[in-house]
């Protein structure tokens, strides 16, 4: 039936993967985005670069997979979930640069809305927190300060997350300083799917619908979300203005990237639980077809919606969630923040050239701390400093942050559900790293896996298009093609690994409410 072609619009780049029907990624683009920091505590990136990436990286792969004869089946798109994008509908242009998931600027409105006793509201519909993390109050801001209420009263404006602005201009929609618009750019689709919908404080995970009330809340006009879509089923056709090569291909799967990380790891079943070492860290937890009740610390979300493809299983999935903001990017600080290496690779040999991290604890809360914490004001510390304290050392400590970050959130998830971590599969580029995968086996006391393939985000966007597609016909065959690689078990026992996590939460402790607004 041929390949299934996956856009992963990721926070710091854009890939495009080609994979097969055994579930095996044959070919690869990809392409870095530019990260842009107006104001402390404040990151945006450009909508329209976001967009030449996901098209330059399309054309590149699907012109390779022409030339070797291979057909495309499908199309799925996955995301950076979170980011608030506006744009005028009728020209297509962006209307301010991307606000990023990782951006504070909306600290004081959450706190405002908490003191208003809204938090309640929040949490019983949307199963999230009142945290700038989210969108509502991006697209808030952007209808305010942002200055897109003129867009918005004329009825021309769009407020969506990533997936939505690709999906749009992948199907048609115009783009370019002059609107460029093509012959059929009016069949357009401007949707979302029901995972990205769920992270925006707008959403109602129980009804799983848009919520009347939380638009009041917010201030967001109705008319300019998107339609929200299953994330499996036909979406749309690729455009041949957008993508010539990829002309007419069906576009049949979208999801944000953690859920798509949820179904490439085939974590189906409940209590199946998964990490994706990313920029931040993010932990997921199925819980079947029962929405869960979020616990103290973590979230409850939607995990998918199989649409008319779930055949003898629950069409919503539902999952508690865990997010935090800096774990491959504390990487990224040591390298250019800090020059202590020149490529992200070098972090594991410079950090398994000591025993320990000798009493340095690093927490990497350089925009606040998510889960379990949930605090914007927190900010960046590090501990245990001595003279003999060098590159080695603070390397480990940053590798040992990402373990202790990722037990945080799931003994919170224990104490919500009752049920220990039996297994974590672990996927992103982080989870190369056997000293990381050691680390959290340490800490958890469980096995710690990596599969074969660790593109778990693109695989999870692929399988999902390919479900729809036909190319798999049920999540048992696509649970079949999950293959685990390397294994770590614990090589301490609870004892030491308690010693070493009291150390972190003392550090944790102190880096609270350092900032305001």
């Amino acid at each position: 039936m041929g390949c299934v072609v996956a856009i992963d619009a990721g926070t710091t780049g854009v890939r495009a993967l080609a994979v097969d029907e055994q579930g095996e990624v044959v070919d690869l683009a990809y392409r870095e985005l530019t990260q842009h920091y107006p104001r402390p505590g404040w990151v945006e990136h450009d909508a329209g670069e976001i967009w030449d990436l996901v098209a330059g990286t399309l054309g590149e792969l699907a012109g390779r997979l022409r030339d070797a004869g291979e057909t495309v089946a499908a199309v799925g798109i996955t995301n950076q979930r979170e980011t608030a994008v506006a744009w005028d509908r009728r020209s297509g242009r962006p209307l301010h640069r991307a606000i990023v998931w990782q951006d504070r600027r909306t600290a004081a409105r959450c706190a405002e809305l908490r003191e208003q006793g809204q938090l309640d509201l929040v949490r019983r519909t949307t199963g999230l927190v009142l945290d700038p993390y989210f969108s509502a109050t991006k697209f808030e801001w952007l209808l305010g300060t942002g200055g897109v209420a003129e867009q918005a009263a004329a009825g021309a404006l769009a407020l969506g997350t990533v997936d939505s602005w690709i999906l749009w201009r992948l199907t048609g929609g115009p783009g370019g300083p002059d609107g460029g618009r093509r012959a059929g750019a009016g069949d357009a689709v401007f949707a979302t799917d029901v995972t990205n919908a769920a992270r925006t404080l707008l959403f109602d995970i129980g009804a799983v619908r848009w919520s009347e009330e939380l638009c009041a809340l917010f201030g967001i006009p109705a008319g300019s979300l998107p339609e929200v879509r299953p994330s499996c089923g036909e979406l749309g056709r690729v455009d041949g203005g957008a993508v010539p090569a990829l002309a007419g291909v069906k576009v049949c799967g979208m999801a944000g990237d953690q859920q798509a990380a949820l179904f490439g790891q085939a974590c189906f079943d409940p209590g199946l639980t998964k990490v994706t070492y990313g920029t931040g860290s993010f932990v997921l937890m199925s819980t079947g077809a029962e929405r869960p009740l979020p616990g103290d610390g973590v979230v409850a979300t939607v995990a998918w919606d199989l649409g008319e493809h779930a055949g003898a299983r629950p069409r919503v999935g539902y999952a508690l969630e865990g997010s935090t903001f800096a774990s491959g990017a504390a990487i990224q600080w040591l390298r250019d923040g800090l020059g202590l290496f020149t490529e992200a690779a070098e972090v594991e040999p410079l950090a398994t050239s000591v025993p320990d991290a000798g009493g340095v604890t690093v927490v990497p809360a350089f925009t606040g701390l998510g889960s379990p914490w949930w605090d914007a004001g927190a900010r960046g510390l590090v501990t245990g400093i001595t003279r003999g304290t060098g590159r080695a050392q603070l390397a480990r400590a940053v590798v040992e942050a990402m373990a202790f970050q990722v037990r945080d959130m799931v003994d919170a998830m224990t104490s919500a559900t009752g049920t220990g971590c039996r297994q974590l599969r672990a996927d992103g580029g982080a989870a190369v790293m056997d000293l990381l995968l050691q680390l959290q086996a340490d800490q958890l006391q469980a096995p710690v896996v990596r599969p074969r393939c660790t593109e778990s985000t693109a695989l999870g966007a692929a399988t999902l298009a390919g479900l729809a597609a036909g190319v798999w016909g049920s999540l048992d065959e696509l649970a079949a093609l999950w293959k685990p690689g390397a294994e770590r078990t614990p090589a301490v026992g609870p004892e030491l690994a308690d010693l070493a996590y009291a150390a972190w939460l003392r550090a944790v402790d102190r880096s609270g409410g350092w900032a305001q607004g």
